[in-house]
């Protein structure tokens, strides 16, 4: 078998059989040699699980029970079976092994469920066989008794199972055993096909899945060249390994294994669903209601849509799109009966649509239900959404690596698409502000479309992806004749669906150059509102946690500036002397950009006040927060050089990871500094008092009496990325971003002490940060510094000193 890459094992199943074998003759020898003379009789040894199956993998686990007479073995017994697996230990086979009785394998315990699963997968190899007997003889009514529950305990299992993978096949990195469409769906299936065929007098057959056949065999291949390329029972396809195994094209390679994992995939859920409903009929009533929601086309029958007349598929090709309107509306499945159907109509179905009629009203409508995402997806599954629109065939199953996305591209859309309409139904609490937004939005219909097509143009060249999509979408959108007012919507769209996610990583929000910049890329309100939902919705769908609450209000206040921009004027941009104020409140406010107070609300900065009062008397103040699984620590103290460098290193030498910093400065030369930063170890949480050794010691270094750089040396380095994984850092100066400072753009490889190490070499060279913004994807460390020198923009020459020290920090990373 091969891809058109590195060839898998031709023969896996040769593979398997060979080593079952040998361990099987390994097995029996140790039985007769230390079991034997210490049992004449009431033992057997018999292989379940994999072993069980005859499908041992290079470095997989040998499933062994120990069937015995009694519960209970005496010291003599007992030693002999710890000599008898410590011998296989010494052969080198991992043994996982269990004792039980015959009574206690009929037994059905909730918390050990995957011994009776094993049973299903049993074979006597050695010992007493009048005792194999008896369980050969109970056994098999104990599983017709137990099918239900079996069933229904392996249904869950797998369900926590695909929940803990996030419910997709489409992983980047996928686990081939664990991942939904691996090997153990593979079995699932066949476990659950033998409790739903059990007899009370003979043990159930494992079905052949003729279907999965050629699943099957590329699964376990894969799986044996991953054992091979390891020298382990290692089942994570890695990036490392698609390289060495489809090394001529590593994306085909990905290809054929997600359209395997998707075909296993399907079958395992059609087995899951089956075997609920035969196991329940709660929701019989429920499902009787909603058939009434059937029509003269279509009808529901167990909470699945079916068709009334299929065969009209080959007359009326809009049929198959009426379908998936009703689906989008009420939210049904299609019955697998319904999906053989419209897949074995594709050929009609995609000439006729790749042919140009007026489509827009009926794709808008199934686009803008609240189910379009359910739709969309049972589209794809169904080959359906590439006839529609055969540009979704360059992205299905296309695994882009850029070392942030979890998932396909096509995969990644979906999700997308899915996540607006999680915004609808299911807000969550950071993202409410968001609801509210799609509430105004009018055609969100549109707004799916721009979402379904924004990433298509990744099968290209790469970089140039946003152009190549908004390619393809004129031409989908020039096929399905889409009104000329639509059409400009969708492109602008995707023109600048990164705009906002750049600007979030890069510009200050509060600059009136970022809002200036923002306002002229966007232009219009109703774009903005479309293009806030559209990135949202993106980088929800990147990988799970994606959208911290961090994230998701820097994006909200970009909204709002822009907002803002497009609305009315800027204020001024420093703070004169405020006549309105107190005067110790006034001269603490003279000098900070306007920004500061437009972003803090009036108890913020009188909380900063009454800190700045503070730290007259020590020098410097400290206050550390708890905000949304996050903290903060704000600082105030007089300004002087490296003081920001030294903060940073006192906070990463705590082992704590920054994700945003600010600073302020007044007239008078205090500096005001917020930090928010995660703490991934849960020190602070799990032990109180070092929130107190933390406040000390950021004291210490703002005073000048600690040295932040010794704190960095205690920090445990990390281990460093695969070399496929390395960032090339950069470093780019931009003198337009803000009116008054030179921005510095930063990415490099993430490390301990990068930002400590930055911000000291830019203070070095006689330079000030105003403001530094944080963002860490995966590996890659994304840093913007405001930077003056003497009040003033960096001149050329400092740029291009500073440019070459900031590379060299970047490039010193721990091999």
């Amino acid at each position: 078998m091969t891809t058109e890459g590195k060839p898998l094992f031709s023969d896996a199943g040769k593979l398997l059989d060979e080593r079952t074998t040998l361990v099987e003759s390994i097995v029996r020898r140790a039985f007769e040699q230390f079991l034997a003379p210490a049992f004449p009789e009431k033992l057997a040894v018999l292989a379940v699980g994999g072993f069980g199956r005859r499908e041992l993998f290079p470095h997989s686990d040998v499933d062994l029970l120990l069937l015995a007479g009694r519960q209970s073995l005496p010291e003599a017994e007992r030693s002999a079976v710890s000599a008898f697996l410590q011998n296989l230990w010494d052969w080198g086979l991992r043994i996982s092994h269990s004792l039980r009785t015959p009574a206690e394998c009929c037994e059905l315990h909730d918390r050990n469920i995957e011994l009776s699963v094993s049973l299903l997968d049993q074979r006597f190899l050695a010992g007493d066989s009048a005792l194999y007997a008896k369980l050969e003889a109970s056994l098999p009514r104990f599983l017709h008794g137990q099918r239900h529950d079996l069933a229904r305990q392996l249904c869950r299992l797998a369900r926590e199972r695909h929940a803990r993978q996030s419910e997709s096949i489409h992983q980047l990195e996928p686990n081939i055993k664990e991942a939904p469409g691996g090997l153990r769906d593979y079995h699932l299936i066949g476990w659950l096909s033998q409790l739903h065929n059990a007899h009370p007098e003979r043990l159930p057959a494992r079905g052949p899945y003729q279907e999965l056949e050629p699943a099957r065999n590329f699964l376990y291949a894969l799986r044996c060249d991953l054992h091979r390329q390891a020298g382990r029972d290692h089942n994570l396809l890695t990036f490392e390994l698609q390289e060495q195994l489809g090394e001529d094209s590593p994306a085909h390679f990905m290809r054929v294994y997600f359209r395997h994992a998707r075909d296993v995939h399907r079958a395992a859920t059609r087995s899951i669903e089956t075997s609920e409903e035969q196991a329940s009929s709660l929701l019989s009533q429920y499902r009787d209601w909603r058939s009434r929601l059937s029509n003269a086309e279509f009808y529901v029958s167990r909470e699945r849509v079916y068709l009334r007349a299929p065969h009209l598929l080959e007359q009326d090709p809009l049929l198959v799109l009426r379908l998936f309107q009703f689906v989008a509306r009420h939210g049904f499945r299609l019955a697998l009966e319904s999906e053989q159907r419209v897949a074995g109509h594709l050929r009609p179905i995609r000439r006729y649509f790749a042919e140009s009629h007026p489509l827009w009203p009926a794709l808008n409508e199934l686009l803008a239900a609240p189910h379009a995402a359910l739709a969309l997806r049972a589209m794809q599954e169904t080959g359906v959404l590439g006839a529609v629109f055969p540009e979704w065939d360059r992205i299905e199953c296309l695994l882009i690596r850029d070392f942030y996305h979890r998932y396909t591209v096509d995969e990644h859309t979906l999700r997308a698409i899915q996540a607006l309409a999680d915004l609808r139904t299911r807000p969550e609490p950071h993202s409410s502000q968001f609801a509210e937004l799609l509430g105004e939005i009018d055609d969100p219909g549109l707004l799916v479309f721009a979402v379904l097509f924004h990433d298509t143009g990744k099968a290209g060249p790469s970089g140039e992806h946003v152009t190549e999509s908004a390619r393809l979408a004129e031409c989908a959108m020039e096929r399905i004749r889409m009104p000329a007012s639509s059409r400009q919507m969708v492109r602008r769209l995707i023109d600048r669906h990164l705009d906002l996610s750049a600007a979030m990583h890069t510009r200050d929000p509060d600059e009136p150059a970022t809002a200036r910049f923002l306002a002229d890329r966007v232009e219009t309100v109703e774009l903005l509102k479309r293009l806030t939902l559209l990135t949202w919705a993106d980088i929800s769908a990147v990988c799970p946690g994606a959208l911290t609450p961090w994230r998701s209000q820097q994006l909200w206040r970009l909204y709002l500036v822009a907002h803002r921009e497009l609305t009315r004027e800027l204020e001024t941009e420093r703070i004169q002397a405020p006549t309105l104020e107190a005067p110790g409140k006034a001269t603490f406010l003279e000098g900070f950009p306007v920004r500061y107070v437009r972003t803090h609300s009036a108890a913020e900065i009188d909380a900063h006040l009454a800190l700045e009062q503070r730290s007259r008397e020590r020098g410097v103040a400290v206050e550390i927060a708890k905000l949304n699984g996050l903290y903060q620590v704000t600082l105030v103290a007089q300004d002087r050089p490296s003081l920001l460098a030294c903060i940073a290193g006192a906070l990463s030498g705590f082992g704590l990871n920054i994700l945003n910093a600010e600073g302020f400065s007044n007239r008078h030369g205090t500096l005001l500094d917020t930090f928010v930063f995660s703490d991934p170890l849960r020190t602070l949480e799990l032990n109180p008092p070092e929130m107190d050794r933390l406040r000390l010691t950021l004291e210490r270094v703002t005073l000048g009496k600690l040295d932040a750089s010794s704190l960095l040396r205690n920090r445990p380095k990390p281990a460093p990325p695969s070399r496929g994984a390395r960032i090339t850092p950069s470093v780019c100066f931009d003198q337009e971003a803000s009116d008054s400072a030179t921005l510095i753009q930063i990415v490099a490889q993430d490390r301990p002490g990068l930002l400590y190490d930055l911000a000291r070499t830019i203070s070095a060279a006689g330079c000030n940060v105003e403001l530094i913004l944080i963002d860490t994807q995966a590996h890659k460390a994304l840093d913007v510094f405001y930077v003056t020198a003497e009040g003033k923009k960096l001149s050329p020459a400092r740029q291009a000193g500073l440019q070459e020290s900031l590379l060299g920090v970047c490039k010193n990373q721990p091999e």
